[in-house]
């Protein structure tokens, strides 16, 4: 039955709207069904290769531990397969070009209640229309897809600028984010060609776990219910900074009172482009240690 499975064969390499014949897209004819899975992205591939295979669409997809079955219900549950899951990722190529499929992965990563549905009905879509839909904002799960891609840009954009490192006694950089959105996978790359040169950990304190680069590589984190207690709750304790780091911070946010100009303060437009929520891991937006003063050191015109 694999053969007829829509997502089969050396997709990569075939271009969108490329003249080579293309099967039907078979019809889901089965009764619907309620899909369960591991909750990894590679898991939800399998999903879609296995709906096609079973030819039944989908009632509902959720993560195991989120599986909510009705008094009648009967959930399938689908095992995760890496080579369905890559099988599928590259077949998706045929039925439309690469910003189209990665901004699939990035509804995945915005968590939203019904990222599971929307990323098949996007699939089902593109493979039934069979060319590129990704600017028919005319249908409702294209517009939804669209602008769930344009928030987790935006919220991708604010991580890279907004994290701040505090140094360890151990040369670690340490950093500490809660984003709405989980977006440590779309920054791993910025950090990794950014901070090259010294040994650094982002921790994600809402999704418990984080990026860790060794100089070597980034790899995905996470932290045993026993163990590493400080990471865990996403702070360093001032037993393990490095002792110049208070020293660092108030330097920090002298710079900032420094370039600052009041007479061009505009509150909304900071708020916009700074919200509130990232405050909190901001050096230059903690309370003051020292109070500010202007700097001393221009010459008046009767100056000597």
């Amino acid at each position: 039955m694999s053969s007829l499975i829509p997502f089969a064969g050396p997709a990569a390499s075939t271009a969108v709207g490329a003249a080579a014949p293309r099967r039907a897209a078979p019809a889901l004819h089965h009764p619907p069904a309620d899909y369960t899975y591991d909750g990894s992205f590679e898991g939800l591939l399998t999903v879609l290769f296995r709906i096609y295979d079973r030819r039944s669409a989908p009632s509902s997809i959720q993560p195991e531990t989120a599986a909510q079955g009705g008094l009648f219900a009967h959930p399938v549950a689908i095992d995760t397969d890496e080579a369905l899951a890559t099988r599928t990722w590259d077949g998706l190529l045929r039925f439309m070009p690469e910003p189209a499929r990665a901004r699939l992965y990035h509804v995945f990563l915005s968590e939203d209640a019904e990222r599971e549905l929307l990323i098949f009905r996007y699939a089902d879509l593109a493979l039934r229309t069979g060319r590129d839909i990704s600017e028919n904002y005319a249908d409702a799960t294209v517009r939804r897809c669209q602008r769930l891609a344009q928030q987790m840009f935006r919220e991708k954009h604010r991580m890279e600028a907004f994290v701040r490192f505090e140094k360890a006694q151990d040369g670690l950089f340490h950093a500490t984010i809660e984003p709405d959105f989980d977006v440590l996978p779309l920054i791993a790359s910025h950090f990794t060609k950014r901070y090259a040169d010294q040994r650094w950990l982002i921790f994600d304190k809402r999704r418990h776990y984080g990026l860790y680069y060794d100089l070597t590589r980034t790899d995905v984190v996470s932290f045993e219910a026993g163990s590493a207690t400080t990471l865990r709750r996403g702070e360093l304790s001032a037993t393990v900074l490095d002792e110049r780091e208070p020293l660092f911070k108030i330097l920090w946010q002298a710079y900032f009172d420094h370039v600052n100009i009041p007479e061009r303060k505009n509150l909304k437009l900071h708020h916009r482009h700074m919200p509130r929520r990232y405050w909190r891991y901001l050096s230059e937006k903690q309370p003051r240690e020292r109070r500010f003063e202007p700097i001393k050191n221009k010459r008046g015109p009767n100056a000597g």
